[in-house]
């Protein structure tokens, strides 16, 4: 998803009014280069306070969004990825009781999801921020990359105190599997399964904002 800044997803603003959520970006990769692609943005844990802010109009002088603005930025999202050549499969959920919502889709080459990607920010669904060139897969070469992308420390330390907190306790994991076996790999910050086809990366948002941590690996399969 990929995936950190202010206003990282645009349409989901009510998980961003909490500084308790997660975001599980995952990958699966057939040897062909085809695959599975998801998102989902968990703020289970404040779903207390998220259902009592829905109730309001503003918080913090923000506009809280409706149950109704958020379902159609989702299935928004939906439509748009469902028209990026390469993407199939398209399927959104939704779950309002526990504030989970995900976005799925399958890829013919994990470029396809660049694409869609972009094209989300194109049309300003995702913030002009995210960045979107975030894989590469070469299976002649026996090799799959999760691109650097750039510090985002400068636009964090512009931010106002109160949108700051919301990374205070927020968590990213970026889960990669490969029906391939794994060789090595360029950041061991990587956790490696026991049977080197996964691997699991996950740390505070804020970690990977200031670039405490990264997220940047080039995998070699055997």
């Amino acid at each position: 998803m990929n995936i950190f800044l202010k206003r990282l997803w645009l349409l989901l603003p009510i998980l961003f009014l909490t500084s308790c959520f997660d975001i599980l970006d995952k990958v699966n990769v057939k040897a062909d280069g085809s695959g599975e692609y998801s998102l989902i943005l968990n703020a289970s844990k404040s779903k207390t306070r998220l259902a009592s802010i829905s109730k309001m109009e503003t918080i913090n002088g923000k506009k809280v969004p409706k149950r109704t603005e958020i379902e159609a930025k989702i299935n928004e999202a939906a439509r748009i990825f469902k028209t990026v050549p390469g993407i199939s499969n398209v399927k959104t959920s939704m779950d309002f009781d526990n504030y989970i919502i995900k976005l799925s889709c399958n890829f013919k080459k994990i470029e396809n999801v660049n694409s869609g990607l972009e094209q989300l920010k194109a049309r300003n669904i995702l913030g002009k921020m995210i960045p979107t060139n975030i894989y590469m897969h070469n299976p002649a070469k026996k090799t799959f990359v999760r691109n650097k992308i750039n510090t985002f420390k400068s636009d964090y330390d512009k931010l106002s105190s109160s949108d700051k907190e919301v990374f205070n306790n927020a968590k990213y994991t970026s889960v990669l599997q490969f029906e391939n076996t794994v060789k090595s790999q360029s950041n061991n910050a990587y956790l490696l399964s026991p049977n080197r086809k996964a691997m699991k990366l996950e740390g505070n948002i804020l970690d990977f904002i200031l670039q405490k941590k990264q997220t940047q690996n080039t995998i070699l399969f055997q």
